[in-house]
């Protein structure tokens, strides 16, 4: 792996502090991410210089600005606060992106398993995506979109956007 590697760790750390509390807040109220959440609350006591019973206690918002404040995450902790984030602050645009490409959805979440957007549609989709959303957002989410499926959406690559 080089450098330049996209990865959600690398991602995390560029997004804007807002954006990582968003995340960081999405990550705390998904019910599902448990395990990832017992993870995220000792690395805070380690980076903190906390009790891990202390951040397990304290509420969702306060949760949200410690981690957001972390500047590196593990890849899949970063993952899922990225995944997380999308689908619970960011569906109109996944949905309007997926309707630019063509592509069947559900509210945002692709239909099929084995999906390869055109590659003549991707440059145009962007471009109405940042008309219709803001930049910073677009850009966390195309990049989302690249590190966690880099064979499928290795058309994003070099776009001005990212």
């Amino acid at each position: 792996m080089t450098e330049t590697t996209l990865t959600p760790s690398r991602l995390w750390k560029q997004m804007t502090l807002e954006q990582r509390t968003r995340a960081a807040r999405a990550f705390w109220e998904d019910p599902e991410a448990t395990d990832d959440q017992v993870q995220a609350a000792f690395l805070i006591a380690q980076q903190k210089k906390f009790r891990p019973k202390t951040v397990i206690g304290l509420d969702v918002e306060r949760k949200a600005k410690h981690l957001a404040t972390l500047g590196g995450l593990p890849d899949a902790m970063a993952a899922r606060a990225l995944i997380v984030y999308h689908l619970t602050e960011q569906r109109p645009m996944m949905g309007a992106f997926l309707d630019a490409l063509g592509i069947a959805h559900e509210n945002g979440l692709i239909q099929e398993d084995a999906v390869k957007p055109d590659a003549d549609k991707i440059g145009p989709a962007v471009a109405q995506l940042t008309q219709q959303f803001p930049p910073e957002d677009v850009r966390v989410y195309l990049n989302t979109l690249l590190s966690q499926d880099p064979e499928t959406w290795g058309g994003l690559a070099g776009l001005p956007q990212l």
